[in-house]
């Protein structure tokens, strides 16, 4: 294993740890300028996201209406009453993305796709990136905020989704995540700088509770304003 990776799991409370889990609940509320941008704004206020921890599965409730929620799995997306009964789906949720431009607007599948896409890849980093079929890479160390930080470029498999196939994540002298960087495919190559902050301690995985992210330029600085996306969790549970 790659050796900022075995740091940066351990310092998250070690793989071990992590693999007895195999579900996680959390509470977030998501806003940011994207969503005005594309005329969803307060759609994902309030939420309660559940994720399968090892394969790639995230449902969102409420999602339409107090009694539905949103279920992805790649290649997937569906609406569903709380007891499983399917109201509406899309196949091949990625490709209702061809064509658009910033100033598209969304549907509300358009926003599950994305919301969903992202958090499971969020909830799962760093343990992530020791699954089988990715890649990881150090490589040059960013000066940030006072600290250097080391970074690990992930490559990630065909078969999961996410915002794009490599991404960067820095990591702290602790070990703990400082920052995420990618772009996004479904947005034509838009950066994302992910910003993690305010650790808790969920069971033994030191889980980060604020995420704030920005476009950053071509130097690779954040670009402050605008705030694309922000997410605040509440309670987090592993199971």
């Amino acid at each position: 294993m790659n050796d900022l990776l075995a740091f940066a799991l351990q310092a998250h409370g070690g793989l071990e740890r992590w693999n007895r889990y195999n579900k996680l609940s959390a509470e977030v509320s998501i806003g940011g300028a994207i969503w005005h941008l594309k005329q969803q704004a307060g759609m994902l206020t309030d939420k309660v996201i559940e994720i399968d921890t090892h394969h790639e599965r995230v449902s969102i409730t409420p999602f339409g209406a107090p009694q539905q929620r949103s279920v992805f799995v790649p290649g997937r997306l569906t609406r569903e009453s709380l007891d499983g009964n399917v109201l509406d789906a899309r196949d091949e949720p990625a490709g209702a993305f061809a064509g658009q431009t910033l100033e598209t607007p969304w549907d509300a599948f358009h926003v599950a796709y994305f919301a969903s896409e992202a958090l499971w890849t969020y909830l799962t980093s760093p343990f992530l990136y020791a699954a089988p079929g990715f890649a990881c890479e150090e490589i040059a160390p960013w000066q940030e905020n006072g600290e250097t930080w080391r970074r690990l470029q992930v490559s990630f498999p065909p078969h999961i989704a996410s915002h794009t196939r490599t991404q960067v994540t820095h990591f702290g002298p602790d070990g703990l995540m400082r920052r995420h960087d990618y772009t996004v495919d479904i947005l034509g190559g838009a950066p994302g700088a992910n910003y993690v902050s305010d650790y808790r301690d969920v069971q033994g995985i030191m889980m980060p509770t604020r995420r704030r992210i920005y476009a950053y330029d071509g130097a690779g600085h954040k670009v402050p304003q605008p705030l694309l996306v922000s997410l605040d969790f509440g309670a987090i549970t592993l199971s």
